[in-house]
């Protein structure tokens, strides 16, 4: 569906979350290193429950990895920076969604020359930012509402309750 880059995650719980959206999303993970945690931490285990086999993770050194390895795909870049809202952007299967550090987001030289590309989640107020696993749940099922939710089960093939 979507692949999802987190670029030098800090907080393992957060990696876990995120692993576990890409799992019920069908999204495949790429992590750019350097990882604030270890990869068999308890604490990224424990968010990812037992959703680790479903989900596709791939790990970088940089993120010019990433780009050399998918030349022709599309970036999108989740920043406080960015002008455009998420809602604004017009998602595609394949696409990539790139998010940064939970305590600095993603360096500015990565975002200059790509400002059509940077989009934001709204927020009000002062608040800084979001919480990471957050952010990406909220762009992934963005681009799957856009896409129809191409490929889930649809209302009918859902169980329902029997309020009665």
């Amino acid at each position: 569906m979507f692949d999802i880059v987190l670029v030098e995650p800090e907080i393992p719980q957060n990696t876990g979350n995120i692993a576990r959206t890409c799992a019920a999303t069908g999204c495949r993970l790429h992590l750019v290193r350097p990882l604030g945690f270890e990869v068999d931490d308890k604490h990224l285990k424990r968010a990812g429950l037992d959703y680790w086999s479903d989900v596709e993770i791939f790990y970088y050194d940089c993120i010019e990895e990433v780009f050399a390895a998918f030349p022709s795909s599309r970036f999108w870049f989740f920043t406080t920076k960015g002008q455009k809202r998420h809602s604004d952007a017009k998602f595609a299967e394949g696409d990539f969604l790139v998010f940064g550090k939970e305590t600095k987001g993603l360096p500015e030289e990565l975002l200059k020359g790509r400002r059509e590309s940077c989009l934001r989640i709204p927020m009000i107020g002062e608040t800084r930012s979001l919480n990471l696993s957050n952010s990406v749940a909220i762009a992934v099922y963005e681009g799957l509402r856009q896409l129809d939710y191409k490929g889930f089960k649809t209302e009918g093939q859902l169980h329902r309750l029997k309020w009665d």
